[in-house]
């Protein structure tokens, strides 16, 4: 169930508009990737590794590649040593340079060793099955811990790599922040309290696995039409990976089934681009189910352990917060996401004055991790919001009132802002909105916390339980990445608007749409979006970060605002009267002074064909000013069976602060959609690994995400409030939602049945085991 506070009306903004592609999707057009038929397309296939750690002595491709339909086989060995990064992220990207396109060492159960093509998949499989590869073992390392013990295998120790804080100790990167006295500050306080909480490796699995299709247009340039998250980026990194001018290469993002950040990420593309240049054919690549699992990208498994001071009124006086990070193979994202951990949770409780964020991320023979919404928050956030509740306890503070006590306000700032953000220097941010206190009292009363919390309630063997959590997030990268719109006027006053931003399924063409027609004084059919492509949309980072909204909505508003002067300009001259003495609304442009009005087909056909002849348009960029952050409160009710171990979410109440909201029911969807992923994360979701390194698990038949018959009752509710720097008061609501279900859900089994579950997912076995051993 969804519910929205009301919100200050206006004609399109927090309007519950069709969305633009809607009728196109619930149709079943062919709008995805894999859709489009390229006549002749070669069938790209990879060849990965069986070990976790290898050098390539030999590779043998000739039985291979003498299997009839065979056309190419890449692999180390003819193809050059590139050094880069797959990381979706602006230039410079703040992750190592510690990748090349096929390495002849492998880091990896699943690492890249070869690809083929081939015009049948029968052919590419046997071709796979046919190449020859000779390896010497290498030790393996299967733990943060055992990376970072003393003469630990070097996972990478290429002399070309570029970027790693110190490869010799297997550290991809390095986080310590310290802010006033923090060893001093918790040896004072009266009262402490610490958490470690662990997450596991977790993946994304979109309904859309990675897949790709690289072909040449009419003039030979290379076209990329991929599932992707950030087509420019993209082409950037494709470029520099195949050495070819950004201007010999398109990238065109379809729709796109699911991407959760696993998309941030360049893996397929320079794969199908190489075998495309090397035959000269169009070559396409899809991933299996398997395949995501092991050779895409995952969360960052992470310790995070939190130690709070308090004084006896519950004012926070110390946080010190230290994260370890597995990165995997590969450093993609290993600083920013490190770096999240604290700048996305530390501020939240700007009370204690006091404040250290240090931590690593490390390398290990196991998959990759990358990009995943929440982005170190959701790993911060388990921690931290765990061990408010013990300091609550300890204080003898209801966990709702500590919290009230001790949350960030509109008008305060937290020294965290200045220090650390995406892990470049930034600057000290003002909170302008937020709507918390409001969130917390409604999440509260819709629980029943004051009649619920302490009750223990029984039935038979299941215990009965409620919990709670707080978050933040933010809304783009401050000073760092750019939006850009294009608005050109048609000449029956409809309007082309095309973005860089990309809508993977997220809604983002309908609400930059909203924005623009609001802007316009028209509704949204009139707005033809036109979104994700290198070639024909103006520059945009992607869709990461919680950023679209924001960013480019601001790039539209600009853009809109630019045009609509125009047009009143136009307006002006054929109604004989000053700009400022008109409006522009419900496509028309009236004068407030003579009530005689023109339709905005009469300006578009005047300016196109009547008088003083030109294009109404206008390009608008934005780099984000500030990064507001939305909030949220998260309540929850749990079920656990006591002679099962068994935990069952019952209700589940999450109230988020997104400014306004352009449209209310998608905003909805986003905070139902993370909290699902949220409650999975903590009662299903877990790679598994053998001894050997190997996924055991890469399937939905062994690995466990939230059906529609799991999915408990949630409310998501969306309190207004104004942000005063965002397009038409809007700030983001992506991620934040994905940020309180695993220590919520933790918060309330300990209310239920006394045991405190700091490692994710809290299954049967685990609870079970900490039942007995607090009886016994």
């Amino acid at each position: 169930m969804a519910v929205s506070v009301a919100a200050k009306a206006r004609d399109v903004v927090g309007q519950n508009v069709h969305k633009v592609d809607g009728p196109a999707l619930v149709c079943g057009k062919p709008l995805f990737t894999l859709d489009m038929d390229v006549p002749g397309a070669l069938v790209g296939k990879i060849l990965h590794s069986p070990h976790a750690h290898a050098m390539i002595e030999a590779i043998d491709t000739s039985a291979a590649e003498a299997i009839p339909g065979v056309a190419c086989i890449l692999h180390f060995g003819n193809v050059p040593r590139i050094p880069h990064t797959t990381a979706g992220q602006g230039w410079p990207e703040p992750s190592p340079y510690d990748t090349v396109l096929f390495d002849r060492k492998v880091r990896y159960v699943g690492d890249r060793v070869a690809a083929v093509a081939a015009t049948s998949e029968e052919a590419a499989d046997e071709a796979l099955r046919k190449i020859r590869v000779e390896y010497k073992v290498l030790p393996a390392v299967l733990s943060v811990d055992e990376a970072l013990a003393p003469g630990a295998p070097v996972i990478h120790d290429e002399p070309d790599a570029e970027g790693i804080y110190d490869a010799q100790r297997n550290i991809a990167a390095a986080v310590d922040i310290p802010v006033g006295d923090v060893d001093r500050a918790l040896a004072e306080s009266p009262v402490t309290a610490e958490a470690t909480c662990e997450i596991p490796y977790l993946q994304h699995t979109p309904i859309e696995p990675h897949c790709v299709i690289a072909y040449f247009d009419e003039d030979g340039r290379l076209v990329i039409r991929t599932s992707t998250q950030v087509p420019f980026h993209v082409r950037r990194i494709v470029a520099r990976v195949l050495a070819l001018p950004m201007s010999r290469i398109r990238v065109v993002k379809p729709r796109i089934g699911g991407g959760f950040g696993a998309k941030q990420e360049i893996i397929l593309e320079p794969v199908a681009g190489a075998l495309a240049l090397r035959t000269g054919r169009p070559v396409r690549i899809a991933y299996t189910r398997e395949e995501e699992f092991v050779a895409s990208r995952t969360r960052h498994p992470m310790r995070v352990t939190v130690k709070l001071g308090a004084g006896r009124d519950g004012t926070l006086r110390a946080i010190d917060m230290e994260a370890l990070s597995n990165t995997g193979a590969y450093g993609t994202h290993s600083l920013t996401v490190l770096s999240n951990v604290g700048s996305k949770t530390l501020p939240l409780y700007n009370k204690a004055r006091h404040l250290r964020f240090h931590g690593k991320a490390v390398y290990t023979n196991l998959p990759v991790a990358g990009a995943y919404r929440g982005y170190g928050a959701t790993q911060g956030y388990f921690a931290l919001e765990v061990a408010m509740d013990i300091l609550a306890e300890k204080l003898g503070l209801d966990p709702l009132e500590l919290r009230q006590r001790n949350h960030i306000r509109v008008g305060e700032t937290s020294p965290i802002f200045e220090k650390i953000g995406e892990g470049r220097e930034g600057k000290a941010q003002i909170v302008r909105s937020c709507a918390l206190p409001e969130c917390l009292r409604i999440g509260a009363e819709r629980i029943g916390w004051k009649r619920n919390r302490g009750r223990r309630r029984r039935e038979g063997p299941w215990a009965y339980g409620v919990g709670m959590a707080c978050a933040m997030q933010g809304s783009g990268i401050t000073g760092i990445d750019m939006g850009a719109a294009t608005i050109v006027m048609n000449e029956d006053g409809s309007f082309r608007l095309l973005v860089g931003a990309t809508d993977l399924g997220t809604g983002s063409d309908t609400v930059l749409a909203q924005i623009a027609a609001e802007a316009l004084g028209v509704s949204v059919d009139k707005v033809l979006v036109y979104s994700s492509d290198t070639d024909f949309t103006p520059f945009d980072v992607g869709a990461y970060a919680s950023s679209t909204t924001y960013v480019s909505g601001l790039a539209v508003l600009k853009a809109a605002e630019d045009v609509r002067r125009q047009i009143l300009d136009v307006a002006a001259a054929a109604l004989e009267e000053a700009p400022e003495d008109l409006e522009l609304s419900q496509g028309a442009v009236r004068s407030v002074r003579s009530g005689r009005a023109v339709t905005l087909a009469d300006v578009g056909h005047r300016a196109t064909y009547v008088v003083d002849q030109h294009q109404i348009a206008a390009t608008a960029s934005c780099v984000a000013p500030e990064s507001p952050p939305p909030f949220a409160a998260f309540f929850c009710e749990v079920a656990v069976d006591t002679e099962t171990g068994l935990v069952r979410v019952e209700r589940f109440v999450a109230v988020a602060d997104c400014g306004v909201a352009i449209h209310p029911k998608q905003a909805e969807g986003q905070l139902e959609g993370a909290v699902v992923q949220g409650i999975g994360h903590a009662l299903y979701e877990e790679m598994l690994f053998s001894g050997r390194g190997r996924c055991v698990n890469p399937s939905f038949f062994d690995y466990k995400i939230p059906s529609a018959l799991d999915v408990p009752e949630v409310e998501a509710i969306l309190v207004p409030s104004e942000e005063p720097t965002g397009p038409f008061g809007a700030k983001s609501i992506a991620e934040v939602g994905i940020n309180g279900p695993l220590p919520a859900i933790s918060n309330a089994i300990y209310d239920a049945v006394g045991i405190r579950l700091t490692r994710a997912p809290f299954t049967p076995e685990r609870v079970l085991s900490a039942l007995r051993s607090r009886t016994g």
